[in-house]
């Protein structure tokens, strides 16, 4: 592994989640760690489910420091198997059910997982792996030949704690990244990393009786930094199986929600509900959003209609530099992600390696206590998400281009390898989108690079329509580009029923340019 150094917190931790969430089931035994559905699980049960599976994973064979996979929806067995597993000494490898089958069996032979735990949702998509992979396979949920049984392992495994020593340099976790195209790349944190990120327990009121509603799923680092604080806390975890609206506003109020991290397809989902503004959400405390910019306007509509804080974090699952935006206490920053978070540094730079001047725009690259160990297996790709400043200190390089205006918050502009190129020009596709976004006929909307003969490549846009619109796609294409430079302007724009998404609310964009450049180079 390439060594990454991250710098120490004010308060370096000295004890895991795995110490941390002990001390949580003898501090408040009777109160509820789980909620899902008509399912409740209280800290005592919840204890001791987690040995049970941390001595069902030792009877199999599970040594410390073994990769071990899940993939499964939300469920109280998919939590307690996070847990238990870590308590085995083991590493969690959660998989991503937006995976391709293929992606899958490339995750799992590159982890090198001896034990699955599945859930029958995905047995279908993993059928065609499983015959070719060395596994112990255990049914969370569903009986089938060749898979153990979940709950009869558990009957049989013992509800003491094992004991076994897990130590803060042991691997955590490891979350697969471009799931959905591409290569999986494993991101290796460890439990210093998770630990040092505890610091948020106490300041984000995870302590105090919190019930945070989580609705994305627990293989994703967006779900894991708000389920990880709310156990630490000795606070109750409400998970949903799979978003929708209504469902959540639901449970927000029956629960009496006071925590939640959503994803901004989510808050616009949330917001332009038919009855969002007749449900009681007054018990909210603190709204987090991440996975990709919250638009402004929405933001906007957050302060005014939905109770809480509304706090926005920026970042990567790697690490490194990490931005916060308290939108409640900065409303005329909406546009931006933020301020560096305490013990982050972060620089912006250009094409040459080098700082760029203030108030210009750069790749992003950050540092800070939090960083993954790097790619599992793949120090040259974990050398080539490094930036080295002039000392020689690692910061991990963003893709994403940004600049910092004069009270220090950060405006995103793309994704670097979203950026188009046209006749030489650099064109960010946020600009774009954000001049269809204004227009009061579009709700969604993406801006990609197409093949021109003329230009190498040219910006289309793609939109949905809110209901009951009429525009055709050249009036919208005109109505965006009045709002635009001459160098930026839009080629044409095609209306589409939706944009493909992942599970956490991101547009696939790689999926968009597909039909448009397959026999292209791009």
């Amino acid at each position: 592994m390439i060594p990454i150094s991250p710098p120490l917190p004010d308060a370096p931790p000295t004890r895991t989640i795995v110490d941390m969430v002990r001390d949580s089931a003898r501090r408040v035994p009777d109160r509820d760690a789980l909620v899902c559905g008509p399912q409740r699980l209280g800290w005592r049960q919840f204890d001791a489910r987690i040995s049970r599976v941390a001595n069902m994973a030792l009877a199999l064979g599970v040594a410390r420091g073994d990769n071990v996979a899940i993939l499964s929806q939300n469920s109280i067995a998919y939590a307690e198997l996070f847990m238990g597993l870590l308590r085995a000494g083991a590493c969690v490898t959660p998989l991503s059910s937006m995976a391709s089958a293929a992606a899958l069996e490339q995750m799992l032979a590159d982890c090198g997982a001896q034990v699955l735990f599945l859930a029958g949702q995905y047995r279908a998509l993993l059928d065609p792996a499983l015959s070719r992979l060395p596994l112990t396979k255990i049914a969370i949920d569903f009986t089938a030949d060749g898979f153990l049984d979940y709950e009869t392992l558990m009957a049989a495994a013992s509800a003491q704690d094992p004991q076994v020593p897990v130590a803060l340099t042991d691997p955590f976790n490891l979350i697969y990244s471009s799931g959905t195209t591409g290569t999986p790349k494993g991101i290796l944190h460890s439990h210093w990393m998770r630990a040092a990120q505890m610091d948020r327990v106490t300041a984000n009121g995870y302590d105090d009786t919190a019930r945070t509603l989580l609705s994305t799923p627990l293989y994703s680092n967006t779900t894991i930094v708000a389920f990880l604080p709310t156990l630490v806390g000795g606070s109750t975890v409400h998970l949903m199986p799979k978003f929708d609206a209504r469902g959540w506003l639901e449970i927000a109020e029956r629960e009496r929600i006071t925590h939640t991290m959503l994803v901004p397809v989510q808050y616009k989902r949330l917001l332009e509900h038919p009855d969002f503004d007749r449900f009681d959400l007054s018990a909210l405390r603190v709204k987090f959003s991440t996975s990709a910019p919250l638009r402004a306007d929405i933001k906007a509509d957050a302060l005014r209609r939905f109770p809480g804080r509304l706090m926005e974090y920026y970042g990567l699952t790697e690490g490194g530099g990490v931005t916060v935006l308290s939108a409640t206490d900065h409303p005329d920053k909406l546009h931006t992600v933020g301020q560096t978070a305490p013990g982050c540094d972060i620089r912006l730079i250009g094409e040459d390696g080098r700082d760029v001047a203030p108030g210009e725009t750069g790749e992003i690259c950050g540092r800070s206590p939090t960083m993954m160990a790097g790619y599992f297996g793949r120090d040259d790709l974990t050398e080539a998400q490094i930036w080295r400043d002039e000392t020689g200190q690692v910061y991990f390089r963003s893709g994403d281009m940004g600049r910092f205006d004069d009270d220090g918050f950060l405006t995103l502009s793309d994704r670097k390898k979203d950026m188009i190129i046209s006749g030489g020009l650099n064109i960010f596709a946020d600009d774009l989108e954000r001049a269809l976004l204004d227009d009061p006929e579009i709700s969604d909307a993406a801006v990609i690079g197409i093949p021109s003969a003329d230009w190498g490549e040219t910006p289309l846009g793609l939109v949905v329509l809110v209901p009951g619109a009429t525009a055709d796609p050249e009036t919208l294409r005109a109505r965006a580009n009045a709002k635009l430079g001459k160098s930026q302007r839009l080629s044409s724009v095609e209306i589409r029923k939706s944009l493909p998404r992942s599970d956490i609310g991101k547009i696939l964009k790689r999926d968009l340019r597909k039909p448009y450049w397959e026999g292209e180079q791009k």
